[in-house]
This record gives C-alpha cells, structure tokens and sequence, in this order.
C-alpha cells in the first residue's frame, strides 16, 4: 500500500495560503534539503485546480532550471476539479474521473512510490479528514503573516494526530510531520 502525504509552508499564526508573500527571508538551506528529500520518495503528485492552473502556467517554462522544476513538470499529476474537462496541457496531467475520495483509496493500493498532495489547502483538508492522509508535514516558518487562508478553520471536527517526526533548522523553521492517531 502506497502512503499519501502533504506538506505545507506554515506561518507560526497558521497561515497555509501564498507562502511565497512571508517565507523567503527564512526559508534556509535546511529547509531546502528538507523538501529535495520529500521530492526523491515522490513519483505521484495531486493538485486542485488552483494549484494546477497556477503552476502549469509557471513550472513548464522554469523546466530543469530549478529542482523543483525538474520534479514536477515529469511526474504524473493528478488534478482535482469540478470546473475543468478534457485534456490538460501540462506535462503528464490528469483529472482525476470520480470523487476524490476513491480515487485516492485506488490510487493508495497500486504499486509505487509515495503520493503527495501539494499546493492545495482544500484537498489536504478533505483527504485530512476522511483519514486517508497519512503524513502531514507542516515547514512553520517564524513568521506572523496575519492574514490569508488557514490549513484549521473554527467547526473542523475534532482531530488527534501524533507526531513522527519534529526538527528545527538553523533559521528558526520547525518541519513537523504528524501521523493521524486513531480514534
């Protein structure tokens, strides 16, 4: 069985939305090393259609100028959406046919590597809490952003996670990834 995980930028008051607007003065070398890591154990990405829309206009043109080019633009993705139908033009992109739910359920039981959830609040969310997501990594940066969309909202249901793993890098981000704990 595959493992579904997501991580996510964090700003210490929450904030999971636009990361790119209060990261970059913190986001170090470790951190960096942190995410080649996540990168090397994934071979299947999903997206909603936010986060597919803004990166397939953005990575594609970036290509093997960045790492993380290199990454994402030749994995497969799988692109969450209720809006967009037919082909998608970015390199090994899919809609996904269905729910989103059991898709991820069929997905988890094929053979592969690990299969990541990035760029996409509401689909960490949603896969979050039918208990299909099995590792949460949070990169808290030591920064309060204010304002901007939160990963948590008021009337989520009561979740227990536990934590797997905990570190700290030398500019003060703390990369938390939390397993759910059964009920």
């Amino acid at each position: 069985m595959r493992t579904l995980t997501a991580g996510l930028f964090c700003s210490v008051d929450g904030v999971v939305e636009s990361p790119n607007l209060w990261q970059f003065d913190s986001f170090d070398e470790e951190l960096g090393a942190e995410l080649n890591g996540m990168m090397t154990r994934v071979d299947t990405v999903l997206l909603g259609r936010v986060g597919y829309q803004e990166w397939a206009s953005y990575w594609p043109e970036v290509g093997d100028s960045d790492p993380f080019g290199t990454f994402i633009n030749p994995v497969p993705k799988y692109v969450a959406s209720r809006s967009l139908s037919g082909e998608l033009d970015w390199e090994n992109a899919h809609l996904i046919d269905g729910g989103l739910e059991d898709f991820v359920a069929e997905l988890k039981q094929t053979e592969g590597g690990e299969i990541s959830v990035v760029g996409s609040i509401s689909i960490v969310r949603q896969l979050l809490f039918a208990g299909l997501l099995d590792s949460l990594t949070l990169m808290v940066h030591p920064v309060v952003a204010g304002t901007g969309r939160r990963l948590f909202e008021q009337g989520d249901p009561l979740t227990r996670l536990t934590l797997q793993q905990g570190r700290t890098t030398s500019a003060g981000n703390a990369i938390l990834s939390y397993g759910l704990r059964p009920a």
